[in-house]
């Protein structure tokens, strides 16, 4: 447990310093535009009168706004739903949510990944972008993907984007560094895992890419590198 309090104050100061200093959209951050294969998934819902969405680990609605916009825009009713553990990501969630004119789309909860209770059959897109490799174990891993899976409404979509194999180098003396995740597992284990709580679903995207991104820790510059996983389902109707 003293692992896991260690590692959520590192995300807790990493993730504060960037919502406080990069605005939302802000060209060359990270947070400069929503991830394309969570945008790409849209139009599967164009004959839809009304979506729910929930987005686990929203941040400060990177994904959340441009969907709660894209929901706006079709003249669909719904909500997105939007979990994040951090007070500076929910504070500033909800500034960016009446900036962007979304504030009766977006939902913005308090809540850790893994005590968030997803009721069954409730969403018809559920997003998980680098967010549930932040729970506590690869059990409650597990757990949450079980929950996932049934919080998925019959023809709805789950989208998980998910880090394996990370590695954390100091760039000024090439030492490897503790990881800061808590689920630090091999590509393989995570991809075999997924298939698992997922079985029977229809694979609409499944790839790994390498990446590479320099972050700072303790005012260290540090290369983190990872196979991040990109898992896109659909449940049987």
């Amino acid at each position: 447990m003293e692992r896991i309090q260690k590692i959520r104050k590192e995300e807790k100061v990493y993730h504060d310093y960037c919502y406080e200093n990069y605005r939302l959209f802000e060209s060359g951050t990270w947070l400069h535009k929503p991830v394309k294969t969570v945008m790409d998934i849209l139009p599967a819902f164009e004959d839809y009168e009304s979506v729910n969405v929930l987005d686990l680990g929203s941040g400060v609605g990177r994904n959340s706004i441009p969907i709660a916009g894209w929901l706006r825009e079709s003249g669909k009713t719904g909500q997105v739903v939007c979990v994040d553990l951090l007070d500076s990501a929910i504070e500033k969630l909800t500034r960016y949510s009446k900036e962007f004119d979304v504030t009766n789309i977006i939902h913005p909860i308090k809540s850790s990944i893994e005590s968030f209770v997803i009721p069954e059959s409730s969403y018809d897109l559920i997003v998980a972008v680098s967010s549930i490799e932040h729970v506590e174990s690869e059990a409650a891993l597990g757990t949450v993907l079980k929950n996932m899976a049934k919080g998925t409404k019959s023809g709805g979509i789950t989208c998980i984007i998910i880090n394996s194999e990370i590695q954390e180098i100091d760039m000024g003396t090439g030492e490897q560094l503790e990881v800061n995740v808590e689920v630090n597992i091999s590509t393989q284990n995570m991809q075999r895992i997924l298939q698992k709580e997922f079985s029977g679903w229809t694979e609409t995207k499944s790839l790994v890419k390498l990446l590479k991104y320099k972050i700072t820790r303790d005012h260290r510059e540090v290369l983190m590198k990872t196979n991040a996983i990109t898992y896109v389902v659909k449940k049987q109707g």
